[in-house]
């Protein structure tokens, strides 16, 4: 078999275990009547492959057979907490009966039927063979979505900082009378500094609850600070002005300094249901593209309890199949991140006479002041290697440039620990060839070079050549554009179009605890633009389901604008577009669902036919006909749609629009096509975004490797979104100098590796049973699956 290797090195990627489908099966023996017929025993849905003979403890979320109450309630039946209670008592029971020492730590009735449960991996059989168990998923790990976070001293803060909320339109919205009162919002998230002059009249008497420290107080955790700014966003009222400023905000703490899981998440959204929220932000994730099936289960009840539910998309960009859950959400509004007009400047350093540097460009700054006064001066450069906080030490950076090596940590932290040491700009070379990506909001003004330039830089340092000057220029504004670091759709398995729409998320201020106001930039800080619009929606109109609020906001979003080919981003990098909040409040027709996607088409020959609908409201005080038209990019033949030419929609009334797709695969190239439905009415288009797939699709082999200490070697593991055919995992050294080192061997080979990871048990010893010295090492993740070979290298430590 041949392997390759990318001459890059990978850094770590947070790995989330989630698990798929896994069935069970016994064949009955046939022949004599001697014989003992096999009986097959019938057993609750595993979603995951779990390495069942493990002794490991292992964390699930059990759903129960009888459903929740929100869920009887919705199909017509009659569901209690009583009964409810009485069936989950019988499982539980029962569970602690089979498995000595299992532990049940949440238990859940409203929009999620079950309980969460500790115990070991090899009796998790016993707990699917209970019965009332339907289904057992994983209670997987969240954390905040934040890229970076500055926070604003007293003296550079003024309220003008927060232009993002203007941008979107939510001032216009103010003017017109709707700021949010009578809309409660639930921000579930590391809690709130709920005191915060800007934030206190939102709250009443009760605020909320901590699933963390177990009690209802949900003051942010020491040291955190992401529930009170995305709090801010939302409903900040003082110096700041958040999106609903006169909304009421309940808070719910299920991420902790570490981070949280599943079990909390969902106890978070089944209590913010019960409280009575009309909203709820989650502006968490990890980064599991596939969708979330407990937490998804709740945001689908919940969204149809009537509580629109907003999530952050995640910040893995800007490569596709990035998004992570629970942005992967069926029903949730998922939410990308945009960053706002900006000026762009050219950018020229130089160092001694003759020696060019051709590849520099501006990466990122504070402010346009700060970029503008490195110009008209000499600074003495110094080298500080990959830029951690352990590279500047007993280095003098006051007033200087830091020199900097890409690799191994975000840029941003890079830029924020110059910053720390005293320097005044950053110069960030690629360890690869080519151009790495711009960073807006660094920490001091950062100008990017090609490894080329980057070595030049070193040559002239060790020639004793330490000075560099700077020729800064204004080119042009750049509108609205989509943050590098958000991430891109679509999701596996259900081929979903995410984010649904996107939002303001770089360099957004907002409220910090202690009184204090940062600036942070993530897809968590777009999500709460859109929860405070939407709390704007259902103030003007209170009986909106929570999908005309989602299809409102969907349909009315503004195209962002890629400034490199001057064409609008991807539907799976945007969604549907940029929120304008005033077009959503005043839109005289409904398109439901906003965005859609047709799945694969698989035939080696011929033509395959796929069915869709989508219903159109018409809101105003007269009948409307309506028009539409579709189109794939480039008109390619083999796609044809099929769908009515004219409907005449009555005034105040639906209608359901159905709509073919049909595909000739055999005049396509297997890939991605995208397309738009739109519909126009003689005074308002609406462009609903649509994707479909000719083949396989081209997700991501393999998005992540593990090395866990087990109580008799290691756990060693990856993520395979569509499983494997051929799966190896390599171990390679890991230099000082952040390289890739030699072969040390192959130690662990598969075939037929199931969706969607794969672990198996190791026992730390390489050729010839030597025992792997602990440490730094790198995990390489050799994958063949679908006639696609993929090789991913990543940092792992065994201790």
């Amino acid at each position: 078999m041949k392997k390759y290797f990318p001459r890059f090195l990978l850094t770590l990627v947070a790995f989330v275990l989630i698990l798929s489908t896994f069935g069970f099966g016994a064949a009955a023996n046939e022949g004599t009547a001697s014989r003992t017929k096999l009986t097959e025993l019938p057993l609750a849905e595993l979603f995951g492959d779990i390495e069942l003979s493990s002794k490991r403890p292992t964390s699930v979320i059990v759903e129960l057979k009888a459903e929740s109450i929100v869920e009887a309630k919705h199909k017509g039946k009659k569901q209690t907490k009583a009964s409810l209670r009485t069936e989950r008592n019988k499982v539980i029971g029962a569970l602690k009966n089979s498995v000595k020492g299992a532990e049940v730590k949440r238990e859940y009735d409203y929009v999620f039927s079950g309980f969460s449960a500790k115990l070991p991996a090899n009796e998790i059989i016993k707990l699917m063979a209970l019965p009332g168990v339907k289904a057992v998923y994983p209670n997987v790990h969240y954390t905040a979505e934040v890229i970076s976070a500055e926070e604003v001293s007293a003296e550079e803060f003024s309220p003008n900082m927060m232009n993002s909320a203007p941008f979107i339109g939510a001032n216009d919205a103010w003017n017109a009378g709707f700021t949010g009162e009578g809309v409660t919002v639930a921000v579930i998230d590391t809690g709130v500094d709920y005191t915060h002059p800007d934030l206190a009249h939102a709250f009443g008497e009760y605020k909320g609850h901590d699933f963390v420290d177990d009690d209802n107080d949900p003051m942010e955790g020491t040291g955190q600070y992401h529930g009170t700014h995305v709090s801010g966003t939302v409903a900040a009222n003082g110096a700041i002005k958040g999106v609903a400023p006169d909304s009421k905000l309940l808070g719910y703490r299920v991420l902790g300094a570490e981070g949280g899981t599943t079990e909390d998440v969902v106890a978070g959204i089944e209590m913010a249901v019960q409280d009575g929220a009309d909203v709820m932000n989650l502006s968490l994730g990890n980064s599991l593209n596939n969708p979330d099936w407990a937490t998804s289960i709740a945001l689908d009840w919940a969204m149809a309890e009537g509580v629109v539910a907003v999530t952050s998309n995640g910040n893995a960009g800007p490569n596709n199949w990035t998004v992570g859950s629970p942005g992967t959400s069926r029903e949730a509004i998922s939410v990308g991140a945009t960053q706002l007009p900006f000026n762009q400047y050219t950018a020229a350093i130089s160092t001694s006479e003759g020696v060019d540097y051709p590849t520099a460009k501006v990466m990122g700054f504070p402010s346009d002041e700060e970029l503008l006064a490195l110009n008209g001066k000499e600074y003495e450069f110094v080298y500080v290697g990959l830029g951690s906080p352990e590279d500047f030490e007993g280095k003098d950076l006051e007033g200087k440039i830091a020199l900097i090596s890409r690799g191994e940590f975000a840029f941003v932290d890079k830029a924020e620990n110059a910053k720390n040491a005293g320097a005044v700009g950053a110069i960030i070379f690629n360890n690869v060839a080519g151009e790495h990506a711009d960073v807006p909001g660094m920490a001091v003004p950062t100008i990017k070079t090609e490894l080329s330039d980057g070595q030049k830089l070193l040559d002239e340092l060790e020639a004793g050549n330490n000075k560099v000057s700077f020729n800064i220029e204004f080119d042009k504004e750049i509108g609205e554009t989509m943050a590098d670091f958000s991430s891109r759709g679509p999701v596996t398995l259900t081929w979903m179009i995410k984010p649904d729409v996107s939002a303001p998320g770089v360099n957004i201020v907002s409220t910090y605890p202690g009184n204090g106001y940062a600036a942070l930039q993530g897809t968590s800080m777009a999500s709460p633009h859109v929860a405070g619009a939407a709390a704007l929606l259902l103030e003007k109109h209170p009986q909106w389901s929570t999908e005309d609020v989602k299809a409102a906001l969907m349909n009315t979003a503004d195209d962002v604008i890629d400034p490199a080919t001057g064409k609008v981003y991807a539907h799976n990098t945007q969604g549907a577009g940029s929120i304008r909040v005033v077009d959503a409040l005043n839109t005289k027709t409904l398109i439901a669902p906003g965005s859609h996607s047709f799945g694969k088409f698989v035939k080696d020959s011929g033509k395959q036919v796929e069915r869709n609908s989508f219903e159109i409201k018409n809101l105003s005080g007269k009948s409307k006909t309506y028009s539409f038209d579709v189109e794939f990019a480039g008109n390619p033949d083999g796609i044809k749609v099929m769908t009515s030419k004219n409907l005449k929609v009555n005034a105040g009334k639906s209608q359901q629009v159905n709509f073919n797709v049909q595909v000739d695969t055999s005049k396509l190239d297997p890939g991605y096509y995208e397309g738009t439905i739109v519909i126009d009415d003689g005074t308002q288009t609406i462009d609903v975004p649509t994707i479909l797939f000719v083949g396989e699709p081209d997700y991501p082999r393999v998005t992540g490797a593990y090395m866990d200490k087990a109580e008799d070697g290691y756990y060693v593991g990856a993520y395979l979104p569509g499983g494997a055919e051929v799966l190896e995992y390599d171990l390679y050294a890991f230099n000082p100098n952040g390289t890739i080192g030699g072969f040390v061997d192959t130690i662990g080979s598969f075939t037929n590796a199931p969706v969607p990871y794969h672990e198996f048990q190791w026992d730390g010893t390489v050729q010839n049973g030597i025992e792997l010295p602990n440490g730094d090492w790198v995990l390489a993740v050799y994958v063949e699956e679908a006639g696609v070979k993929e090789y991913k290298a990543y940092l792992v430590t065994k201790e």
